[in-house]
């Protein structure tokens, strides 16, 4: 740490970024709060997600003895993912990716050359495949917004725990220097004082 330098210019230095520290401050732990907020709400979003996916899962799982090799086949190219969209938003300053929709290759199997229940196992597995792209978007969101709230909780520490209390230390010990010097240059000006006025004295009786 640099040795602070005792004087006025010095003094007023340190209680500009004082106040200013104190000024941000309330800014960091607002930030630090919204995101926690943020981050929990996800966290029960993704909750959420995960047993409607567990659900959906154990519907898909009662059509799998139906499936011969010829239809699994078909099954996966009719269920192929083309593309996952998603738009971006601003959440307390960070960039987050907002589930849109799952597209889906579009099938090239025959109604009839299938079973009755077919479409029904398609739409289902569908549905599992949505859940889980949501739920991957859900955790990057999260993810992201839990490393903005490790960085602002970093700051906030700092704010708290070092600068605000390093400038205060700092103010203290240049006022007192300061003013230890001003005593100091009062009892030497009473001093000078009274040598002349005992010299003028001196003069005087002679």
């Amino acid at each position: 740490m640099a040795q602070v330098k005792l004087t006025k210019t010095e003094l007023r230095i340190q209680q500009i970024k004082l106040a200013q520290l104190r000024k941000y401050l309330p800014t960091l732990q607002l930030k630090k709060a919204m995101l926690q907020v943020e981050i929990n709400q996800l966290q029960a979003e993704i909750d959420l997600l995960k047993e409607s996916l567990q659900t959906e899962d154990a519907r898909v799982q009662e059509y799998s003895p139906l499936f011969s090799e010829r239809n699994s086949s078909i099954l996966l190219e009719s269920v192929s993912v083309q593309e996952v969209r998603l738009t971006h938003e601003n959440i307390a300053g960070v960039e987050i990716p907002i589930f849109q929709e799952v597209v889906f290759v579009d099938p090239k199997y025959s109604l009839f050359d299938t079973p009755v229940w077919y479409e029904s196992a398609i739409e289902g597995i569908k549905k599992l495949l949505i859940f889980q792209e949501r739920v991957k978007v859900e955790e990057k969101k999260k993810e992201a917004l839990a490393k903005e709230l490790r960085e602002v909780s970093i700051r906030v520490n700092l704010f708290e725990k070092i600068m605000i209390p390093r400038a205060t230390e700092n103010i203290k010990r240049i006022k007192i220097f300061l003013g230890d010097q001003q005593l100091a240059a009062v009892s030497q000006a009473k001093v000078s004082k009274k040598k002349i006025l005992m010299n003028s004295q001196m003069k005087e009786g002679v």
